[in-house]
């Protein structure tokens, strides 16, 4: 049965950005819109890039009264998830220089209103893979929600498990792709006993930064995730050596796997 739509990938925001769209009658400009505002939230909200919004503020040659509405915005959201999380996301524990790195929030942020620009041009039916953080909307085809692969940290080729959603976020958040990027703000060191952690919940904005939160609580994410209203997560968990990755979910979770559990 032949599959309907549009579908490309760019490399943007250091990472594979796909996109699919599932609705025919949408126009391949759609695409072209939907990479070109990732684009610029790339050139404004990277650390990596000195010249960026987010690099300037954090240098403190400019102001928060003098940032953009939607920095303002990402900060308020990531003192709000700070809050929520009793401050195991911390937008300045990741980085050695203290300096700010919201990028724990930007990218589902980013993505998700990535997946507006598209549903603008009339897409219903979609989905948005950003290195493992992903939008979904409507169906992949009609009647058949998407499956999502969640990715074994200590086998590449492999998956943990399989979720099937027909709307909402699915973020992840390990060490196995950039190294030891997200940190225990208590301890400045890595977690340990976990080595991914993937939420699934309305809003991907939320679950990205859910996810970077319940990672660096380490072991105890898992608890802190079964108590947000309306998301779900699971983890791989380790062995003190980092081996034997077992999976282990929130109640709830379970009407997400794809097979049943």
């Amino acid at each position: 049965m032949p599959v309907f739509g549009l579908r490309r990938v760019e490399q943007i925001m250091g990472t594979a950005i796909g996109l699919d769209v599932r609705d025919p009658e949408v126009p391949p400009s759609a695409l072209d819109d939907a990479y070109e505002y990732l684009r610029d939230v790339d050139r404004r909200f990277s650390t990596y890039k000195p010249e960026s919004e987010v690099s300037r503020l954090s240098r403190g040659e400019i102001s928060e009264e003098e940032c953009s509405p939607e920095l303002l915005r990402v900060l308020e959201l990531c003192d709000e998830i700070r809050e929520t999380s009793e401050g195991y996301f911390d937008i300045r524990a990741h980085r050695r220089d203290g300096g700010l790195d919201p990028s724990g929030l930007v990218k589902g942020w980013a993505l998700e209103n990535a997946g507006r620009v598209l549903e603008s041009a009339g897409a219903r039916n979609y989905c948005i893979n950003g290195g493992g953080d992903i939008v979904i909307r409507g169906e992949a085809a009609p009647a058949t929600p998407w499956r999502i692969g969640i990715r074994h940290p200590l086998l590449p080729d492999k998956v943990a498990t399989v979720v099937s959603i027909r709307s909402g976020g699915v973020a992840t958040s390990g060490a196995y792709e950039r190294g030891e990027h997200v940190l225990d703000p208590f301890t400045g060191k890595a977690p340990t006993g976990v080595l991914s952690v993937t939420i699934v919940g309305p809003s991907l904005t939320y679950a990205d930064a859910y996810a970077t939160a319940a990672f660096a609580m380490g072991p105890t994410g898992l608890a802190w995730v079964a108590g947000l209203a309306g998301y779900a997560g699971c983890a791989i968990t380790a062995d003190p050596d980092g081996s034997n990755g077992r999976l282990a979910w929130t109640p709830g979770f379970e009407r997400c796997f794809a097979d049943p559990r």
